[in-house]
């Protein structure tokens, strides 16, 4: 990987994550970036180190773990020790995803009597998005659940939070392709611990 290739993917990912109309998926991670573009740049030097340090399969999962925290970081912070510590956190969820999901399921069945109510708002935040936000529930398992049930549209209209939630909102929407699971695995996950 060259440094120009680490920064049209970085740079792809980026939109992703900070706009709401660019879709990393839909446009391949292409963007209107030249080799000229880049050059020009005063911090090439920190995309031609990233493409030394990472290697190519596992870069785009390393910034995807970064963006989920800051969409709107800067290429420096990416060579600080927090940014690899970012990476490794990430990566031992999603290779213990089915593990971790099960757990969480748990957590949220014993702190309701009812599975559906995990997911029922009345203008407040749901018990499962509380539990998201205060980590005790991994954002994985908020994305798969919502992937299984589609409760998303639901909060959209009940949620009256127009600060926190339309931003947590958009990073679940937009982290959410980049999650691989097998859909009934997890599906008969969720129904086996949750009824």
């Amino acid at each position: 990987m060259t440094g120009y290739e680490a920064f049209t993917v970085y740079n792809a990912l980026k939109l992703h994550f900070s706009s709401e109309k660019y879709d990393y998926f839909k446009y391949k991670a292409k963007s209107r970036v030249t080799i000229d573009t880049f050059e020009r740049r005063k911090d090439k030097y920190y995309f031609y180190k990233l493409s030394r340090q990472q290697r190519e399969d596992d870069y785009v999962q390393f910034l995807v773990s970064n963006f989920l925290e800051n969409p709107n970081l800067w290429v420096g912070e990416l060579l600080q020790e927090e940014s690899l510590s970012k990476y490794k956190k990430r990566m031992a969820v999603i290779q213990s995803l089915s593990y971790n999901f099960k757990n969480d399921c748990e957590v949220l069945r014993s702190v309701v009597e009812e599975p559906n109510n995990i997911f029922l708002t009345k203008g407040e935040y749901p018990v499962l998005l509380t539990k998201t936000l205060q980590k005790e529930i991994n954002v994985e398992t908020l994305c798969i659940l919502n992937s299984l049930v589609n409760f998303f549209p639901l909060w959209q209209k009940k949620i009256q939070d127009t600060i926190h939630w339309p931003n947590f909102y958009m990073k679940c929407v937009k982290y959410t392709p980049f999650i691989e699971y097998d859909k009934s695995k997890f599906r008969q996950i969720a129904v086996d611990t949750l009824k």
